[in-house]
Parts: C-alpha cells; sequence; structure tokens
C-alpha cells in the first residue's frame, strides 16, 4: 500500500527534511505541503490523503486542534521542537511523535507504524503454496502477494519489509517468522536482516548478492550455507 501524504508546517527548513524523507520511501506518496493550516483544511476537503505530518506550533489553528478536526481515516504524525505536547499527541491516538531536529532512522520508525495491525499470514501449507496474504491497516483486510514477486525480505527491527518490483510492504513481524513461512526450496538468509528469493538472484560476489540492481550483503554467518546452495545450481 502506498501511503498519500501532506506536511504542515511553518518552518521551511523542517518541511524540506519531510519531503526529502518521503522521496526515499517508497510506501509514501507527498500530496501537498502547506504553512498555512486553513490552506490545508481546505485541500483535505477535497482530496483524499492518508497520512499527516502535523507540526503541533502553527498559528491560526493548531496541530493539535486540526488532529481533532479532520477526519479519523487520516493518520497523525505529529513534528514539533516541544516534547511536552507528547502526551497530549499520542492521546489523540497519533500514530507517533517526531522531536525535531528529525533524524532519517526516527522519521522510518514513525511510518513504519502506519501499518501496525500488519502480521504475516500464509496459507495451509506454506512448503506448498504459491502465495501468502499479508495483513494491512484495518479489520480482516489482507493483500495477497504470489510468492514469486517476492525479491526479498528485509528486518527493520520489530518489522519486516517484503520487497516486490512494483512495491514494498511494510509488516509488523521478525525475520524468523518470514523464515518458517517461506518456503524453503526458494528462500534463503543471507544476513541477519535479509532473506532473499533464489530465483531473483543476478550475480554474486563473495560479500554480495544483486537482486534487482540493489547490491545485498552476505554475512559471515550465512557465508558458506548460501554459496552450498548456489554450488547445487552450477554449470
Amino acid at each position: 500500500m502506498v501511503f498519500k501524504c501532506i506536511i504542515l508546517d511553518d518552518e521551511p527548513p523542517a518541511t524540506r527534511i519531510l519531503e526529502n524523507y518521503i522521496g526515499k520511501v517508497n510506501f509514501l506518496e507527498k500530496s501537498a505541503v502547506f504553512n498555512d493550516s486553513l490552506k490545508a483544511l481546505e485541500f483535505l476537503n477535497t482530496q483524499a490523503v492518508d497520512v499527516i505530518f502535523l507540526d503541533i506550533q502553527m498559528p491560526q489553528l493548531t496541530g493539535l486542534q486540526i488532529s481533532r478536526i479532520i477526519s479519523k481515516d487520516i493518520k497523525v504524525i505529529f513534528t514539533t521542537a516541544y516534547p511536552d505536547f507528547a502526551l497530549e499527541g499520542f492521546e489523540l491516538n497519533a500514530v507517533d511523535y517526531l522531536l525535531k531536529p528529525i533524524s532519517f532512522e526516527r522519521f522510518y520508525q514513525a511510518v513504519s507504524k502506519l501499518n501496525t495491525e500488519q502480521k504475516i499470514e500464509v496459507s495451509s501449507n506454506s512448503n506448498s503454496s504459491d502465495f501468502i496474504f499479508v495483513k494491512t491497516d484495518g479489520k480482516n483486510k489482507f493483500q495477497k502477494l504470489f510468492l514469486d514477486e517476492i525479491l526479498y525480505v528485509e528486518s527493520l527491527q520489530n518489522y519486516v519489509c517484503i520487497h516486490t518490483k512494483q512495491q514494498q510492504i511494510v509488516t509488523h513481524s521478525s525475520l524468523k517468522n518470514v523464515i518458517e513461512s517461506l518456503p524453503s526450496t526458494d528462500f534463503i538468509q543471507i544476513h541477519k536482516s535479509y532473506v532473499i528469493s533464489l530465483k531473483h538472484i543476478e550475480s554474486t560476489d563473495n560479500f554480495s548478492v544483486f537482486i534487482n540492481a540493489k547490491e545485498l550483503p552476505i554475512g559471515a554467518t550465512f557465508k558458506d550455507a548460501f554459496f552450498e546452495r548456489i554450488d547445487q545450481n552450477k554449470i
């Protein structure tokens, strides 16, 4: 799922940082940027938006006031230089609260929570089925994903990101759970943070695997087992 985002912040340096960060994350799409609360509300009345990055200290209407006005379907991530507002922000069911200056690592942590209810659900027999179901945001909402589409899976602390050529799906799970869910005939772990599809390997060297023009590291712990699998199919 790609989340359509707007930024509402009256500080140009802050908006530039957020625009840059959004551009680095494949499951986010910037729809608009505002420094005026009322113009942002006008936009939200006519356009579908999934996420708002919302500064708390704003002229006319504060971010806290705006969060009470907008649709409950819009996910709010507060941004502010003042930590005193954190508790009230979470009481309003904000996804997260980012304290300026915002690092990219902290930003990614926050946006990864957009699908906090996601969990990998596997069809009845993971060793023979050719697809999995990924639970998306909302009750009983699942996305079907064919195993052949998966390029690799990346661990992000308490989350994993499933990479395909078309999209990235972030889900609240562990890499261990993913390994148990995917057929060992087609997937192998090459690093503490990566499980890859053998079918999609383009090339390797002594330290890396290349998939879809992406270089992934081979961890020392997994190196021997990985190249043993490669040897089984060499000519």
